[in-house]
């Protein structure tokens, strides 16, 4: 009994102290937000070394966490996923590319300090921790609210001028009793134009189906490993038996680059 209570003190100092260096971090960057560029350079590489170093010994050298921070360092969120670049909804097509990976860098931190402080909480209550459990921003906070629908009988032509309408880049389909499927502005291109499907096809003839689903309450890069798993931009997000919402690659893309 008292090695295991020495064990479990043992850890909580070491998630103390890591969560105190990173925090440390945090306070070491926001001056690199006014700094030139020339000035960034060197010091920004120092803190990279540091902060991946950290990460690193925190959740292991081929953690998720790592690679979202070495994405974050070229301000390459889009790089977290497997799926061509999207723009950020309503935004300008412009991006201050240094501006961004640094806002990235936080979110990045953030996200390890939170994921941390849930374990040390998790060890308090002498719960037992699992790869399952992970903390962080969570999908429901991040995520576009309402959910769009569209009839399994509607044309894709009906489905894409909905989209347009609606400007979002996805809507489930419907058999009037439940969620059976999803389809993108992706899928209608691909049905559309690169094989020549007939516009009038109805939506049920080309949705993916099963819909892809995430608990609101988990992380986001939770969402982002799903979102790669089975190679779709957009998952519903449910709050129990219902859907509540969607995230997509761009509710991704929005959050790592700070723009909330």
């Amino acid at each position: 009994m008292a090695k295991s209570t020495v064990s479990h003190q043992t850890r909580n100092a070491s998630l103390d102290r890591t969560i105190e260096r990173l925090r440390e971090q945090l306070h070491q960057l926001a001056p690199l937000f006014k700094h030139t560029q020339t000035a960034q350079t060197v010091t920004l590489d120092e803190f990279d070394v540091e902060t991946e170093r950290l990460i690193q010994s925190a959740f292991g050298d081929t953690s998720e966490m790592v690679e979202a921070y070495e994405y974050a360092q070229v301000g390459e969120a889009a790089g977290l996923v497997n799926f061509p670049d999207e723009a950020p909804e309503g935004g300008s097509g412009t991006r201050n590319l240094d501006q961004e990976s640094l806002n990235q860098r936080k979110r990045v931190v953030e996200s390890c300090i939170a994921e941390l402080e849930a374990r040390r909480a998790q060890q308090t209550k002498k719960k037992r921790v699992t790869k399952d459990v992970l903390i962080g921003p969570r999908v429901g906070d991040h995520m576009s609210d309402g959910v769009r629908t569209v009839p399994g009988t509607a044309s894709l032509q009906e489905a894409s001028r909905l989209m347009q309408e609606c400007k979002i880049g996805s809507l489930f389909v419907t058999d009037e009793r439940r969620y059976v499927g999803v389809i993108s502005d992706t899928d209608i291109a691909r049905e559309v134009v690169a094989r020549g499907i007939d516009p009038r096809t109805p939506v049920s003839r080309c949705m993916r189906t099963p819909p892809v689903a995430i608990p609101c309450t988990r992380p986001i890069i939770e969402a982002v490993r799903l979102m790669k798993d089975k190679g779709t931009r957009h998952l519903a997000v449910t709050d129990g038996d219902d859907v509540v919402g969607v995230i997509s690659v761009s509710n991704v893309l929005r959050y790592y680059s700070g723009v909330v």
